[in-house]
């Protein structure tokens, strides 16, 4: 026996194995050591090629990611497909990431604000204020549906900002950039694009991604028409609007020999395009979702009247009111908590390696910051899944921030929007409630009317009639 063991480890073959066992266990000590210190978020076990794709609702992947929170806690990884996402649940996670980690959490470049003061902005809406009253007196108080109405009201907010002039109603060629707008919204965060981006090779075969390429060209060809008309009318001691200021910009860097930068045409022509497929769909739905509300819960409409009566009056409300407006300025706070427009916020990608909340996050890690956990946020809100004013009012009535409202995200890649947003949802409301009482349709009771929304990239409420009766 003695012979067979020398004869064994005095073998070469005997010696190589040997040291290659010793090799992966020590290998596999170290990992495991790594693994420890490295321990990556959790979150459910993918399948090969699809990852966690049939564990998810694709056509409400907030909700889907909201429960998986509650099971894998505040900071999760899922799978789609071979991408690997980071998902923060929760007020206190995605603030302390977007905040305190927003360098780390925030590899992407911060989109300019418009070139807009607020004067300007504030007067362009309550031009298109005056508009929207006027189209809606025309139903004379019977049932009508506000999409079009509202969405036309707020795209022309943008069409002032950024072309300097607004649509009428009933421009055909502005009714179909609209319509394309809130259809590419839809289609976006679509079941079938949530596949297609997984599985880009689908495309050609995919109905739905032809059509959103072909919503996608014909916006582009569009925007730079009405551009080319702009350059055509440019007046450098007058500018109309963004696409102005942007062209002088461009003119300005070209002069001075400037050529490579951001200022050229197809970024021009996507800036635009961004602008009032963002603006457009995000506010309108508010505003929609504002207005259903009212109809839904009567007896907050009547205060929110009252207090516009007595403050107010008959003049125009401006924002500066809403320092004196503090139940109407609760509504609408709490009416944008409720609408939770865009569940999702856009990605952010770490621009490091980072460990966070004890875990390990790779450089170059796609990161969800899922909003409507912090909106719905049981730990933060008295009654999150209730419309409640009362969230933003102290005990003597006084309006109150609150930290976890955040529709929209937070930190360094916070909406460049905000107050444009702001501003637009508050003097659209105030305004309509001065003129008008909203109630649901004949026959429908205020429990009847459905306040589910409707999933696309952006939340909306489901197709719905109201009647707008003339308080004058």
């Amino acid at each position: 026996m003695c012979l067979l063991e020398d004869h064994l480890f005095q073998s070469p073959s005997s010696v190589t194995l040997l040291g290659a066992v010793v090799f992966l266990f020590v290998l596999y000590l170290l990992s495991s050591s790594t693994q420890e210190q490295r321990k990556e978020p959790p979150g459910p076990r993918p399948l090969p090629l699809l990852g966690n794709l049939l564990q998810l609702d694709l056509s409400s992947l907030h909700t889907s990611l909201c429960y998986l929170s509650k099971k894998y806690g505040p900071v999760f990884t899922i799978h789609l497909g071979h991408k690997k996402i980071v998902v923060l649940a929760g007020y206190k996670t995605v603030k302390q990431a977007l905040v305190n980690y927003a360098e780390e959490f925030g590899d992407r470049e911060i989109t300019p604000r418009a070139c807009v003061g607020k004067r300007m902005s504030e007067e362009n809406i309550i031009q298109e204020c005056h508009y929207l009253i006027d189209t809606i007196e025309k139903h004379e108080g019977k049932a009508f549906d506000s999409t079009q109405a509202v969405n036309y009201a707020a795209s022309n907010v943008i069409s002032a900002i950024v072309y300097g002039d607004r649509f009428e109603y009933t421009d055909p060629v502005f009714q179909a950039m609209v319509n394309e707008d809130n259809e590419f919204m839809r289609l976006t965060g679509s079941a079938a694009i949530q596949v297609y981006n997984v599985f880009p090779w689908l495309g050609l075969w995919m109905k739905t991604w032809r059509l959103l390429i072909k919503i996608i060209e014909n916006n582009r060809e569009e925007t730079r028409r009405l551009i080319r008309g702009l350059k055509e009318t440019l007046n450098p001691q007058m500018l109309r609007g963004f696409i102005d200021s942007f062209l002088m910009r461009k003119k300005g860097l070209e002069d001075s020999g400037i050529m490579d930068s951001h200022y050229h045409d197809d970024n021009l022509v996507y800036s635009v395009m961004n602008l009032f497929g963002a603006g457009t769909d995000t506010t309108g739905n508010t505003i929609r979702c504002g207005l259903l509300l009212m109809a839904k819960y009567p007896h907050i409409q009547d205060e929110v009247q009252e207090e516009l009566s007595r403050v107010i009056e008959n003049r125009q409300v401006l924002v500066e009111d809403r320092k004196n407006l503090p139940y109407t300025d609760a509504v609408i706070h709490e009416i944008q908590r409720v609408a939770n427009v865009v569940p999702l916020s856009i990605p952010h990608i770490t621009s490091q390696d980072v460990t966070f909340q004890g875990y390990f996050i790779k450089k170059g890690t796609p990161v969800i910051p899922l909003l409507a956990s912090v909106l719905n946020d049981e730990t933060e809100w008295e009654s999150p899944h209730t419309f409640n004013p009362n969230h933003f009012l102290d005990q003597e009535g006084r309006f109150v921030k609150r930290d976890a409202f955040m529709p929209f995200s937070a930190g360094r890649r916070a909406c460049p929007g905000e107050s444009l947003a702001k501003m637009e949802v508050f003097l659209f409301l105030t305004s309509l409630l001065q003129r008008f009482r909203f109630t649901p349709p004949p026959g429908v009771t205020e429990d009847q009317l459905d306040l589910t929304a409707t999933v696309g990239f952006t939340r909306h409420p489901s197709p719905h009639q109201l009647c707008a009766v003339s308080r004058l």
